[in-house]
């Protein structure tokens, strides 16, 4: 472990400290001195979300003296099933101010730093100087390798984690006692093939149990104590309430931690996954090739001649659906599109715009020309020509 780089107050522990750490300070491999090292030790946590929320409730309720938090994003509604540092008295605050109250009430002894900003190549490496460890608890790829590559550069350990549905994974990427992130992921998958908690949703738990294992990861690399995860990857289903345990090894060959390394800064982390750095949910497209939900409306009530397609999960048309739609989910799309008729209008619908996005871009590579996708989605038709329909 590096030695801090920060100094919160580390004056003598108050009473009330001995008491708030007391089942703590009973562990021999804690005790007053392993609580000291907590104290004087400063935590990054990149992303105050599903992940973020555990990581930091736990660090706070141990005691590390500075934590640091980077998100520029608001709470939301979709947030509150899996992001428990939020509530609903906090809806439409800054996630940065919301977070640091919170944690503040679980713990006033010790500091929060707050970076309400985009995690970026500009930023950083001044963001992150200060801190001992970093906690990946983003959600997108290039946030991702811009913090594996922070770490690799300033030699600090990255306490790594990643939900999607029912599944996660966590390990410890430091790259001068093993492998780092490159290592085993050269190169994002395409950006097609990427989806998002937005999209395929996520399991409300899995993120706390995940979270609640880098906690526990960066607890032990402070305190130095019991075997971390370096050069382990730990894949958790929760469906089968199982945990795999898969060992890493370093590649000679890693473009940024190798013996030949290629990376000497930070990159455009955007432009290499193809992907921004933000869980959106939603895909920019050219305003032609989108019709607003009261176009859409106005042109069903004139019976115009339109091939509406929802692609998306059959289980998601019980919660709302376009009464004129045909169904046809997004994974079935490519086998089904040779029984569409080529001159016929098309207009594409998911949840939010984004799966219906991407198949307008499979029908357009295969020679459809009249393809529009609906802009928002069924959200967008539920709260501007259907109230009665549930926004999810």
């Amino acid at each position: 472990m590096p030695g801090p780089q920060k100094s919160p107050k580390i004056s003598a522990f108050s009473a009330d400290e001995f008491r708030r750490y007391s089942r703590q300070l009973l562990l021999p491999e804690v005790g007053l001195s392993g609580q000291r090292k907590l104290k004087s030790a400063a935590v990054l946590i990149v992303g105050t979300g599903g992940l973020g929320s555990p990581v930091s409730i736990y660090l706070a309720a141990a005691g590390v003296g500075c934590i640091g938090l980077v998100d520029h994003d608001e709470v939301e509604y979709s947030n509150l099933h899996r992001q428990i540092l939020h509530g609903s008295s906090k809806l439409g605050e800054r996630k940065v101010e919301s977070a640091r109250a919170r944690l503040l009430d679980i713990n006033p002894e010790i500091e929060v730093d707050v970076y309400d900003e985009v995690f970026s190549a500009d930023n950083a490496l001044k963001i992150s100087r200060p801190y001992d460890v970093i906690v990946d608890a983003s959600d997108n790829f290039p946030t991702r390798y811009l913090v594996n590559d922070v770490c690799v550069l300033s030699g600090k350990p990255n306490v790594y984690g990643s939900v999607f549905r029912f599944e996660g994974q966590a390990s410890v990427f430091w790259s001068q006692a093993g492998p780092c992130y490159r290592c085993i992921f050269p190169a994002p998958p395409p950006p097609d093939l990427v989806p998002n908690c937005a999209e395929g949703g996520v399991f409300g738990a899995v993120p706390g149990v995940v979270g609640t294992i880098q906690a526990t990861e960066t607890l032990k690399l402070i305190l130095e104590i019991g075997e971390t995860l370096v050069g382990r990857l730990l894949i958790y289903d929760s469906l089968a309430m199982r945990f795999d345990d898969i060992r890493l090894k370093k590649n000679p060959r890693c473009k940024i931690c190798g013996q030949a390394p290629e990376i000497s800064e930070l990159i455009d982390y955007e432009d290499f996954c193809g992907l921004p750095a933000h869980d959106s949910g939603k895909e920019q497209m050219p305003p032609e090739r989108e019709i607003e939900a009261r176009e859409l409306a106005e042109r069903l009530g004139r019976e115009e001649r339109i091939h509406l397609i929802d692609v998306r999960e059959p289980h998601e048309l019980e919660i709302s659906h376009i009464t004129a739609a045909h169904s046809v989910p997004l994974g079935s799309l490519a086998a089904a599109m040779y029984e569409f008729d080529h001159d016929e209008p098309i207009v594409l619908v998911c949840r939010t715009g984004t799966r219906s996005a991407r198949a307008l871009g499979i029908l357009s590579a295969a020679g459809f020309k009249d393809v529009k996708n609906l802009h928002d989605g069924i959200n967008a038709w539920a709260e501007e020509i259907d109230p009665s329909q549930p926004i999810y």
